[in-house]
């Protein structure tokens, strides 16, 4: 989940993915502060799901890889989630794939009601279930913990008997030529079968992803209904992403 955090905070949480399992008296040394500071940071951090603690320490409740994106562009991530869940009225049916821009669309449906979620990724149950007005559905499947998600045969299966009205979906990277693309195979087939269940398919990404190329190539950009980007996007990329045809929103 995308949060507010300390500069200690941060450092801390940068200690503990080096992965040496450093307990609370070392990251005291480390820091130069007291113990007990050290344990009140814990229990922020733990309350805001970031880490796990154990006797005389803690782990990364996520992947490494999961808490650094999570640390980027947290501000256009959280704008970008909250135009999506915008669109999205009482009632109605989407499926949301993984990532930590669309992980953040559940926090915003507070106050609308009977949503039916379909998903493959645990960070939005994180979300989704402090809401008792959302219905969240789990795709089963094999997890995949550097993008905590659910994929392979049993996903896709289970994704087919679902038929939705939008399907908000995230990217490695974009652009006109590759269309969207990410390094994980796995995922590509994912997002893929999402499209073909959607009415409506929604890419969600920040700025920065423009001009990234992935290992594989997800879906060109005029498969998908619309685009929701932050303001970041060069002025001239925007216009030129319109012109093709695709429906493309800055916030």
């Amino acid at each position: 989940m995308n949060v507010s955090l300390s500069e200690r905070e941060k450092k801390i949480l940068d200690i503990l993915m080096e992965g040496n399992n450093p307990s609370v008296n070392e990251i005291s040394d480390l820091l130069e502060v007291s113990k007990v500071t050290i344990r009140s940071d814990f229990t922020s951090l733990e309350e805001k799901g970031l880490i796990v603690r154990t006797r005389g320490g803690a782990f990364p409740a996520f992947h490494p890889d999961i808490l650094e994106s999570q640390k980027h562009a947290v501000e256009e991530k959280n704008r970008i989630a909250k135009a999506a869940a915008d669109m999205i009225k009482d009632g109605d049916t989407i499926m949301i794939n993984d990532g930590t821009t669309t992980a953040l669309i559940p926090k915003y449906l507070l106050g609308k009601r009977d949503i039916h979620i379909v998903t493959n990724s645990t960070l939005v149950f994180t979300y989704a279930r402090i809401n008792p007005a959302l219905h969240l559905t789990l795709v089963g499947g094999s997890f995949q913990p550097s993008s905590e998600a659910i994929v392979g045969p049993v996903s896709l299966v289970d994704l087919e008997n679902f038929h939705v009205k939008y399907a908000f979906v995230g990217t490695s990277g974009f652009s006109l030529e590759t269309g969207m693309t990410t390094d994980l195979v796995d995922g590509a087939e994912v997002i893929k079968k999402m499209n073909q269940q959607a009415r409506k398919t929604i890419l969600v990404a920040d700025s920065t992803k423009y001009g990234m190329n992935g290992f594989v190539k997800i879906l060109s950009l005029d498969h998908l209904d619309s685009i929701i980007c932050d303001r970041g996007l060069p002025r001239e990329t925007f216009e030129k992403i319109r012109e093709s045809g695709t429906d493309i929103r800055l916030v």
